[in-house]
C-alpha cells in the first residue's frame, strides 16, 4: 500500500453551485451527527479539472435510514441501487448524489473501492469550512497515477468482487485517455466471462457511457482484445473472419467496429484514419443537426450514443444470411431484417428502454434503405415521404448509419465520385423531408369523406387511397381538398 498522501485538496477545484450542494449534505449529516467523506470519482474529476454532475459521498451511517431522509431534505428523490452492500442514489434536477454506507474507519471503505484514482477521499466537514483546503486522504496513491494516467487496480479482487468493473475500466481509460495497466489488464483477461453475470441494468449504464466516449470503434477493439467484447455480446462472435464482397476492405466483424469508429467520425466525434478535410465536408452538417443527434432519447442516451450502438450491431445477421449467387458473388439477402431481431433481444437482455431499442432496431433494419431510394438520380419526393414513413423516428439517423457504413465499407479504397454522391444523396433527403414536414401535417381527406362522396366502404382499399393521397400531397403532386378529389376521382376510374 503505498503511503497516506498528505496532499492538500483546493477547495477552489470546486465551483460554486457544486460547493452549495455540498455545503447542504454537509450541514445535514452534522445535524445527525454523521461522518461524511466526499469520495471516487467526485475528487477524481476535480483534481482532473473536469466537469461532472455526479456527486459520490460515503457516510458512517446506513444508507437504508439515511438516505431518504437526506433525499427529502435536499428535495430530490431517493433510489436503493443495492440493498446488501447499503448503496443509493439521490437525484436532484442538477445533480445525482450517489451515497454510500461505512463502518470503521474510511480508509477500510476505500480499500473496497475499484482503482487508485477512485479511492480518494475528503472529509465533508472539513471542505466546506471556512478553511479553504481540506486535506486528501490518498491511501493507495491514486493522485500519482492521474499524473501519470494509469487506470489501476486498489487489489487483486477488483473484477471478482464486483465484474462490473471491467466495463468501467475501459470507460475510464476511455473518457479520461487513460492507460491500464498491465497488471490490470491481465486482471481483466481472466475475469472477463464474468461480465455475463452483471445485471443487465448495470451494464446499460456503463456500455452507454462508453458509446458518449470518442473513438468508439478502437475502444470496442481494445475491450475484445481483453475478451470483453464477446462475452459481453455473444451474438458477435460468429462475425469473425466472415468474408464480403470485393468491395469491402473488412470481414464483417473488422467492419462493424469500424463503422463505430466512422460513425463518430461524421458526428464531428472523432477522427477517421483515411480522412481527408473533403470527405468530412461533404457531410450535411449544421448546428441543427449536431443538436439533433445531441437530444437524450432516455435515461443517459442521446441520438449519438445509440447511433453508435447501430453502428456496432448493424449487420449482426449477416454470418446466418450469407449465401452465394449465380455469379459467385457473395449475398447476404434478409440481414437487415433478421439483424432487427436479433438486436431487438440483444438490447432487451441489457435492460435498454424500449424506446431505446425501437430506434436501435429501425436503424439496423432500415440501414441499408438509403441508397436503395435511388439508382443514379436523386430520390422522388414519394420516395423520400415513404422512406420515413417506414422508418418513423429513426430517418434522420439511419441516413448518418448509411454514411458510417460506407466509409466503413470501402475503408482506404473510399470512391470520392460515389461518396459525393451518397452525402449529396442525404443531403437531398434531409432538404425534402423538411419541406415535407412543412406541408404534410394538413389532412386534405379522411375515410368519411370517401364514403359519403364516393360510396366507399371502410377495409384495405379506403386504406391505401388515403396514403396515397397523404404521397401525393407529400410529392407536391396535390395541395388543396379540390385537387385531392381529383386525385381520389381518377384513382377509381383508374382502378
Amino acid at each position: 500500500m503505498a503511503k497516506q498522501a498528505q496532499e492538500i485538496f483546493n477547495k477552489a477545484l470546486i465551483d460554486a453551485p457544486a460547493q452549495k450542494a455540498l455545503a447542504n449534505i454537509a450541514d445535514f449529516l452534522k445535524y445527525h451527527s454523521v461522518s461524511g467523506y466526499l469520495v471516487g470519482g467526485f475528487v477524481r474529476d476535480a483534481l482532473l479539472g473536469r466537469e461532472t454532475a455526479d456527486i459520490d459521498i460515503a457516510v458512517g451511517a446506513d444508507v437504508l435510514e439515511i438516505g431518504p431522509q437526506l433525499a427529502d431534505s435536499l428535495q430530490g428523490k431517493f433510489v436503493l441501487l443495492d440493498e446488501i452492500n447499503r448503496i443509493g442514489r439521490i437525484i436532484l434536477p442538477d445533480w445525482t448524489i450517489d451515497i454510500a454506507s461505512f463502518s470503521g474507519k474510511i480508509e477500510d471503505d476505500l480499500k473496497r473501492r475499484d482503482f487508485t484514482t477512485n479511492a480518494m477521499a475528503v472529509d465533508l466537514q472539513q471542505l466546506i469550512s471556512e478553511n479553504q483546503n481540506a486535506s486528501l486522504i490518498d491511501p493507495f496513491g491514486g493522485r500519482l497515477d492521474l499524473d501519470r494516467g494509469i487506470i489501476k487496480m486498489v487489489s487483486a479482487a477488483v473484477f471478482q468482487d464486483d465484474p462490473v468493473r471491467l466495463l468501467r475500466a475501459q470507460r475510464l481509460a476511455a473518457e479520461l485517455d487513460f492507460t491500464i495497466d498491465r497488471q490490470a489488464e491481465a486482471e481483466m483477461e481472466k475475469a472477463a466471462p464474468l461480465i455475463a453475470t452483471v445485471p443487465g441494468e448495470r451494464v446499460r449504464e456503463e456500455l452507454l457511457r462508453l458509446l458518449n466516449a470518442s473513438r468508439g470503434g478502437q475502444v470496442f477493439a481494445d475491450m475484445e482484445k481483453r475478451g470483453l467484447l464477446t462475452a459481453l455480446i455473444p451474438e458477435l462472435v460468429p462475425l469473425k473472419g466472415v468474408e464480403q464482397p470485393k468491395e469491402h476492405h473488412w470481414d464483417v466483424f473488422e467492419h462493424s467496429l469500424k463503422t463505430v469508429s466512422a460513425a463518430d467520425f461524421i458526428l464531428h466525434q472523432g477522427a477517421w484514419e483515411y480522412q481527408n478535410p473533403a470527405v468530412l465536408n461533404m457531410v450535411p452538417w449544421n448546428e441543427t443537426i449536431a443538436e439533433y443527434f445531441d437530444r437524450p432519447v432516455s435515461s443517459g442516451s442521446t441520438g449519438r450514443s445509440l447511433l453508435k450502438l447501430a453502428a456496432l450491431l448493424h449487420d449482426i445477421a449477416k454470418p446466418q444470411t450469407k449465401a452465394l449467387d449465380e455469379n459467385g458473388r457473395i449475398r447476404f439477402l434478409g440481414h437487415p431484417e433478421n439483424g432487427a431481431e436479433a438486436v431487438e433481444s440483444i438490447l432487451e437482455r441489457l435492460r435498454f428502454s424500449t424506446k431505446e431499442a425501437r430506434l436501435v432496431t429501425l436503424m439496423v433494419k432500415y440501414h441499408m434503405r438509403p441508397t436503395q431510394l435511388s439508382q443514379d438520380a436523386m430520390p422522388t419526393a414519394r420516395a423520400i415521404y415513404r422512406y420515413f414513413r417506414d422508418t418513423g423516428d429513426a430517418g434522420i439517423d439511419t441516413l448518418y448509419l448509411s454514411l458510417a457504413d460506407h466509409l466503413a465499407a470501402r475503408g482506404p479504397g473510399l470512391l470520392p465520385d460515389q461518396w459525393e454522391y451518397h452525402t449529396g444523396l442525404v443531403a437531398h433527403v434531409l432538404k425534402q423531408h423538411s419541406q415535407q414536414k412543412v406541408t404534410g401535417p394538413v389532412k386534405l381527406m379522411d375515410g368519411n369523406d370517401l364514403i359519403n362522396g364516393f360510396g366507399m366502404k371502410p377495409g384495405a382499399k379506403m386504406g391505401a387511397l388515403l396514403e396515397e393521397i397523404k404521397e401525393a400531397q407529400a410529392a407536391g403532386e396535390v395541395t388543396d381538398r379540390e385537387a385531392a378529389m381529383d386525385y381520389v376521382r381518377k384513382y377509381l376510374s383508374i382502378d
